[in-house]
């Protein structure tokens, strides 16, 4: 019997050391929804708009690119606590991701009664798929949403969030009654965290962990950082672990080719604690030497060591399946 499984069932023993409840009402933790679908990139570009923005929750919102301006379709979320909200990550290419906050936050000072919150914008890791929206962010002036940026490397979110020692220390950070947890899980990218919010117990995890391809070019050090993941968040309620993009389709373990816009019968986003100890099961059981491997809702993915690039064959896929799909984007074929 695999460790995975083994370590669930001694955890359905403890309910209170292991993050669960007494009763199945969720303790304290804030409720929220997540949709049935989620918009990508089609099947007419005509009627997508640049941004989907979903409401978990009044204080918890997830904006999602449209793959009809690239095919990255980045997830982006969203905080707000009494003193400031944080935005996880700017988007990719062409997102044009400046009106699409400003309205979210306007609209949510309206409904509060405010006149003005900062908003700190940080990021899961340093790729620009996830910072393409930086440089337009900075040079907004907005006196009702002031913002405070945290760039994208190692020195300054240690600096910000409080990281003594890294990747091995945590940090944090107060929104006003709302406190996030930073968690160091360098392997995908030298700079990468997670986030782990106490009030919806939802974890961030960047492309480290999402319904997908989950590249790893350093792969020691994406172990390490899913087993200090995993060490954190014992004890902790997890609702949902939700990652940056989607990749696999509804159907057990098939993905999108890559470079695609359009995802019909999209896996859904969310993910669990579950798929975490699975992640690392596969992980251990390389004993070292990085393969890759497919589960059923994502595949461990190394990457060569001497240019970490995808390699012939997936940058054929991605131009052929672009060359498609942007063709088409106008009246996608529905399948």
């Amino acid at each position: 019997m695999k460790r995975s499984l083994l370590l669930l069932m001694f955890l359905s023993f403890l309910p209170a050391a292991h993050g669960q409840f007494a009763n199945p009402d969720g303790g304290d933790l804030e409720r929220g929804v997540l949709p049935a679908k989620w918009t990508t990139g089609g099947p007419k570009c005509m009627e997508i708009p640049e941004w989907q923005v979903h409401e978990y929750n009044p204080d918890f919102f997830i904006l999602r690119q449209s793959g009809c301006t690239d095919a990255e379709m980045p997830f982006l979320y969203l905080i707000f606590g009494s003193d400031r909200g944080l935005l996880w990550d700017t988007g990719s290419r062409n997102g044009n991701l400046a009106p699409a906050l400003q309205h979210v936050v306007h609209d949510w000072l309206e409904r509060n009664h405010r006149q003005s919150i900062p908003v700190i914008v940080t990021h899961s890791h340093s790729h620009s798929d996830h910072t393409w929206g930086d440089a337009a962010l900075q040079a907004l002036h907005d006196p009702t949403m002031p913002i405070d940026f945290v760039a994208p490397t190692v020195e300054a979110a240690s600096k910000y969030f409080g990281i003594a020692s890294w990747p091995t220390g945590l940090g944090q950070t107060d929104l006003g009654g709302r406190v996030l947890n930073i968690v160091p899980i360098p392997g995908h990218d030298k700079y990468a965290i997670a986030l782990y919010d106490r009030k919806t117990g939802i974890v961030l995890t960047g492309d480290n962990l999402y319904p997908g391809r989950l590249y790893i070019p350093d792969f020691p050090t994406y172990q390490a950082s899913t087993e200090r993941l995993i060490a954190f968040l014992e004890g902790k309620p997890v609702a949902h672990i939700l990652g940056n993009h989607i990749e696999q389709t509804s159907t057990p373990f098939l993905d999108f080719p890559i470079g695609s816009i359009y995802h019909p019968n999209e896996h859904v986003l969310e993910l669990t604690f579950g798929t975490l100890l699975e992640l690392e099961d596969g992980l251990k059981s390389m004993h070292g030497v990085p393969r890759r491997l497919a589960t059923r809702d994502f595949t461990i993915w190394p990457l060569d060591s001497k240019d970490h690039g995808l390699g012939p064959a997936m940058e054929d896929t991605y131009k052929r399946t672009q060359a498609e799909q942007l063709k088409n984007r106008w009246d996608q074929p529905i399948k």
